[in-house]
């Protein structure tokens, strides 16, 4: 049996987000578009934490240090989705709800005028 060997190692050189995707450029000219639902934690980020963005390995991987995801350009050129579980997902998710605090009403200065 044989096993096939790329020639070269693809390496990511930047990320541009769309709409429903994002699409990774490499170094061998290719560009790669991937659906941004594959990835929730991408998914259910905001523009400026999917903009930031690390190429880690010289562009072997992507890292989102906001959303704490990382992304391999060997698994975007295989297919694969996220592996996250959906527990770690809602873990994730609850984490970043924002609940506004309540004022209390003794912090509240009366001004007169």
């Amino acid at each position: 049996m044989s096993t096939l060997v790329p020639e070269h190692e693809c390496l990511a050189q930047k990320v541009v987000f769309t709409k429903d995707s994002f699409i990774v450029y490499l170094n061998d000219g290719r560009n790669i578009s991937v659906p941004i639902v594959w990835y929730p934690r991408l998914l259910n980020s905001n523009k400026q934490e999917r903009e930031n963005y690390e190429l880690i390995g010289d562009g072997e991987g992507i890292h989102w240090p906001d959303i704490d995801e990382d992304i391999s350009v060997e698994g975007i050129l295989a297919g694969r989705r996220s592996g996250e579980s959906q527990n770690s997902l809602n873990k994730w998710l609850k984490g970043r709800i924002k609940i506004p605090k309540k004022k209390n009403p003794a912090d509240c200065k009366k001004h007169s005028g």
